[in-house]
């Protein structure tokens, strides 16, 4: 027997794309809370009781239901039963019939406490023989989904009367993210720019040291972090994103418990939270988009990203082990810094920005970006 996650990955789409996608998923979203003794793993997948219906000549009947798990909601369940995550995994890859002891094991355990769990779910696509458990949470977690965020948010942005562009979108697993940019909000970073070439097209910096404003607005509906607004700037140059982590908005997915059974929320607490998604939005436009926050953050980073590196490799490879870079996304990096040709502390943010603009996987890639600024600083105190 082998076990097969469930996985869905866009990365750099339209807002069309991921308009479409959301749409297509949102009818066949359900949420189900779900008592310990109803959910149970057979052949690697995840079966709750009681999650489905049908129709029979005496009525309609509930029935089982049976999901394939996303890494999300294996992980989910890895962390709510207190079974090692790395250990699951392996037996899911070298000894799958451990995988459905160890997960029935540990909810015969549980259910002596009489808990109950939130399960994010999918009903099963065309040719699907079963649907997706993408999460696997607390009763506790309050559901804002990617589409009415998009959509509240795309309304904060329009209440604000800003002149934007969506860049492009990512979706996964995890999160989705939107980047927001302004191109007639900008500043020049000559300073930061100076001796950079990007590694794409070898354009210098020196020639065009315009930098844009803009923001990323990121949301999960799997537990994986609050919605949020990070304040992000691009380099006209090269498309180089600087996220700017300390000044992020953000709103978390916690709230009160919910009874078992399928969850249906009312339209007053869907329309309060995604007014507060709005109003977020807006404050952040009017606060991110503003020239004069552009030329503070920037000012702020060509003070330390003039630093001069005098052994990059050194320094590249002390940073990564810093900030728990894989060996292979260290060697990215250098290859990067020496193909950016500017070296300095700015150099190594422009070399982090950029690889993460080559990563197919999106989580990465933005976990990546959102450690930009902190190489940069940690480059230029060694």
């Amino acid at each position: 027997m082998t076990i097969s996650l469930a996985r869905t990955s866009t990365r750099n789409a339209s807002l069309r794309e991921i308009v479409g996608i959301l749409k297509e998923q949102h009818p066949r979203k359900t949420d189900i809370i779900a008592p310990v003794q109803n959910i149970r793993a057979e052949g690697g997948r995840l079966i709750i009781d009681g999650a489905d219906h049908e129709i029979t000549p005496d009525g309609v009947t509930s029935k089982a239901a049976e999901f394939r798990l996303t890494d999300v909601c294996e992980s989910g369940v890895a962390e709510k039963l207190g079974i090692p995550v790395g250990y699951l995994r392996k037996t899911r890859v070298e000894a799958p019939e451990l995988w459905d002891v160890n997960i029935n094991g540990w909810l015969t355990h549980e259910s002596r406490e009489a808990k109950s769990y939130l399960i994010r779910t999918l009903r099963p696509g065309q040719d699907e023989d079963a649907g997706t458990a993408r999460a696997f949470l607390s009763n506790g977690y309050r559901i804002i989904d990617n589409l009415d965020i998009l959509t509240a948010a795309l309304e904060g942005v329009a209440a604000a009367g800003a002149d934007v562009r969506l860049d492009s979108c990512d979706l996964t697993d995890r999160k989705m993210y939107v980047r927001v940019v302004a191109p007639e909000v900008n500043a020049y970073a000559p300073e930061l720019l100076r001796d950079y070439r990007s590694p794409f097209s070898g354009a210098r910096g020196a020639d065009n040291p315009t930098v844009f404003a803009g923001f990323e607005i990121s949301n999960s509906e799997t537990g994986c972090g609050a919605f949020t607004i990070v304040p992000r700037l691009v380099i006209k140059v090269c498309d180089n994103g600087m996220t700017i982590t300390k000044d992020a908005m953000k709103s978390v997915h916690v709230g009160g418990r919910q009874q078992d059974g399928v969850i249906r929320w009312s339209d007053n607490t869907q329309a309060r939270t995604l007014d507060l998604v709005t109003s977020q939005t807006a404050d952040a436009v009017k606060t991110f988009l503003d020239h004069d926050y552009v030329v503070r953050q920037l000012r702020a980073i060509q003070e330390t990203a003039g630093a001069r590196i005098t052994d990059p490799e050194k320094t590249i490879t002390t940073v990564s082990q810093r900030l728990r870079f894989t060996e292979e996304r260290r060697a990215d990096i250098f290859a990067h810094f020496i193909q950016g040709a500017d070296l300095s502390a700015g150099g190594v943010l422009h070399a982090v920005t950029s690889v993460a603009q080559t990563l197919p996987d999106a989580d990465e890639a933005h976990e990546l970006e959102s450690l930009g600024i902190r190489a940069m600083e940690l480059a230029a105190s060694l």
